[in-house]
C-alpha cells in the first residue's frame, strides 16, 4: 500500500513539476523571440527607409555605408535589391534558398518579419524581409539576416536554471510525498499490527492517536473495541478458572461422602457401584485440574504478549536457562509411571556446547511433564526418547516415541480443546494436555510442533529461539506459519 500511495503522489508531483517547467520555458522562449523580433524589425525598417531614399535619388553610396556599418556592428548580413542593382553586406547572398524565397515574397509585397519561436538548439540564423516603395509600386526588397546564437545562449542558460530549480522542486515534492505517505500510513500499519496481535493474544496496547483526523478517530474506536474484547476474554477465562476452582470444594466434599459411604456398604455389588461412582468423580477432578491449568496457561500467554508495545514480549527479561537439568528431572520423575506401562525413557546426552533458552524453568518442567505423560499414556510399551538439540539459531526440546503415533489428518484436527484421537477413546484423558503445552510454549516465545517419527510413532518438539536471539524477532524458522498440533 505504501508503494501504491507513494507512486501516485510521486507521479502527481512530477506532473506538476513538468507542467510548471514547461510553462516557464515556453514563456522565456516567447519573451526572447519577441524581444529579438522587435529589435530586428526596427533595424530592417530603418534600412528599408534608407533604401527607399536611395531608390528615389539613385544614389546608393550612403545606403551601402549604412549596410556595412550595421553588419560590422551586429555581425549580421543585409541584402537590398534595387532597380539599379543588388547591394550586399556581411556576406549575405541570394544564392541561399531562404534568402531567395524571402526576396520573392517581398517582391510580391508580402512582408515577413516574424521569427519562429526560439529553441535551445537549431540553426544559427534566420532571415526576415520586407518590401519598400510607393503605394502603387514596389521599388525594392530588403532582407536581413538575424543571428540567433546570442538569444539561444540566453535561452539555454534559462533552461539550465529552470532545470535545476525543477530538480530541486521535484526532490522537495517527493520528500513531501514520502512524508505524507508515512504520516497517513503509520496509523494504518499500527492498526494492522494491533489487529494481528489482538487475533493472536486477545489483547493489544493503546494505539497512538496521530495521522489524519479520520484515522485518529479510527484508532480511538479500535482501542475501545480492543479493550472491550480483552475484558470479555479475561472475564471468560476468569469465569472458567473461578468456576473450576469453586467446583473443587463440592467435589472434594462428595469424595469424602463416597468414602464414608463405602464404609457402610456390605455386598460386592454395592462396592462395585461405589467404585464406578468414584471413577467418574476422579474423571471430573481430572477435567477440573486440566481446565485450571489451561486457564492459567492462557492467562500467562496473553499476559506475556501484553507487557510490551505492539509485537514485542517480555522474553528478554527471562534469565537464560539450560534446559537439560529440567529434562533430567522430569525423566526421572516419570520413570515409575513408564515402568508400570511397560515403556522406557531414554534421556540423550546433553548437547556440546550447552544450549540456553529464555524460558521459565517451572513452565518448561510442566511442558516436558505433559509430553512425557502423553507418550506413556498413549504409547504403552514404547521406547521414549528425550533430547535437547541446537538447530542453527533455535533450540529444540524433543520427546519422541515409537508408538502408533497420529495420522496427518489427526495431527491437523488435534488443535482443538478436548480433542482426542478416535483410537484413544477408551484411554482416560481430558484432551487438554497438548493445548496447555502449546499455550505455555507461546508464552515463552516458542511453539509446539508435532511430526511423524520414523518408521512409526510421534515426535513432540518444543522449539525456542536461542537465548542470544531473544531480544529481537523470532529467527527464520518462526517467521512463517506452521501447523502446531496438540495431542490430547
Amino acid at each position: 500500500m505504501k508503494l501504491r500511495v507513494l507512486g501516485v503522489l510521486s507521479v502527481m508531483a512530477l506532473l506538476i513539476v513538468i507542467i510548471t517547467s514547461n510553462a516557464i520555458l515556453s514563456s522565456a522562449s516567447r519573451e526572447l523571440t519577441q524581444e529579438l523580433q522587435i529589435n530586428r524589425a526596427a533595424s530592417l525598417n530603418r534600412l528599408a527607409q534608407v533604401a527607399f531614399d536611395a531608390a528615389s535619388t539613385g544614389e546608393t553610396g550612403q545606403l551601402q555605408t549604412e549596410m556595412d556599418r550595421y553588419s560590422g556592428l551586429y555581425g549580421e548580413g543585409v541584402l537590398i535589391r534595387l532597380q539599379q542593382g543588388t547591394l550586399r553586406a556581411g556576406g549575405l547572398s541570394e544564392d541561399r534558398p531562404d534568402v531567395r524565397d524571402s526576396v520573392a515574397r517581398a517582391n510580391l509585397n508580402l512582408n515577413d518579419t516574424t521569427l519562429a519561436p526560439l529553441q535551445p538548439f537549431g540553426p544559427s540564423s534566420e532571415v526576415i524581409s520586407r518590401s519598400f516603395g510607393s503605394a502603387s509600386q514596389v521599388l525594392g526588397e530588403a532582407v536581413l539576416e538575424v543571428n540567433l546564437d546570442a538569444a539561444r545562449q540566453k535561452l539555454r542558460e534559462r533552461w539550465i536554471v529552470v532545470g535545476l530549480a525543477a530538480a530541486a522542486l521535484a526532490a522537495a515534492l517527493l520528500l513531501g510525498a514520502a512524508g505524507v505517505t508515512r504520516w497517513v500510513l503509520r496509523p494504518v500499519n499500527r492498526l494492522n499490527a494491533a489487529v494481528t496481535e489482538l487475533e493472536a493474544t486477545g489483547r493489544t496496547g493503546r494505539l497512538p492517536e496521530d495521522g489524519p483526523p479520520e484515522l485518529r478517530e479510527l484508532s480511538r474506536s479500535f482501542t475501545a473495541m480492543a479493550q472491550t474484547v480483552s475484558n470479555s476474554l479475561d472475564s471468560q477465562r476468569q469465569l472458567i478458572a473461578d468456576t473450576s476452582h469453586e467446583l473443587r470444594n463440592p467435589v472434594g466434599a462428595l469424595r469424602l461422602r463416597i468414602d464414608l459411604l463405602q464404609l457402610e456398604l456390605k455386598t460386592a455389588r454395592e462396592h462395585d457401584a461405589a467404585a464406578g461412582v468414584l471413577a467418574e468423580l476422579e474423571r471430573v477432578e481430572e477435567i477440573l485440574d486440566g481446565v485450571l491449568k489451561l486457564a492459567a496457561a492462557e492467562h500467562r500467554a496473553s499476559e506475556d504478549s501484553a507487557r510490551g508495545p505492539l509485537g514485542t514480549t517480555s522474553r528478554a527479561a527471562q534469565a537464560p536457562l539450560d534446559p537439560y537439568p529440567v529434562l533430567q528431572e522430569e525423566s526421572e520423575r516419570s520413570g515409575p509411571a513408564a515402568q508400570r506401562s511397560g515403556a522406557s525413557i531414554l534421556l540423550e546426552d546433553p548437547p556440546a556446547p550447552a544450549v540456553h533458552i529464555a524460558c521459565s524453568a517451572a513452565e518448561l518442567a510442566q511442558m516436558v511433564g505433559e509430553l512425557l505423560n502423553n507418550a506413556i499414556k498413549y504409547a504403552p510399551g514404547a521406547h521414549i526418547s528425550v533430547a535437547a538439540r541446537a538447530r542453527q539459531s533455535m533450540v529444540a526440546i524433543e520427546v519422541s516415541d515409537d508408538g502408533p503415533g497420529l495420522s496427518a489428518d489427526e495431527r491437523t484436527a488435534a488443535t482443538g480443546r478436548f480433542w482426542r484421537s478416535p483410537a484413544h477413546r477408551t484411554t482416560s484423558g481430558t484432551g487438554l494436555g497438548m493445548t496447555i503445552v502449546d499455550k505455555l510454549a507461546a508464552a515463552n516465545g516458542g511453539r509446539l510442533v508435532l511430526a511423524e517419527a520414523s518408521p512409526h510413532g510421534l515426535i513432540a518438539r518444543l522449539e525456542f529461539p536461542g537465548a542470544a536471539d531473544v531480544p529481537g524477532r523470532l529467527p527464520g524458522p518462526f517467521a512463517g506459519p506452521e501447523q502446531v498440533v496438540p495431542r490430547g
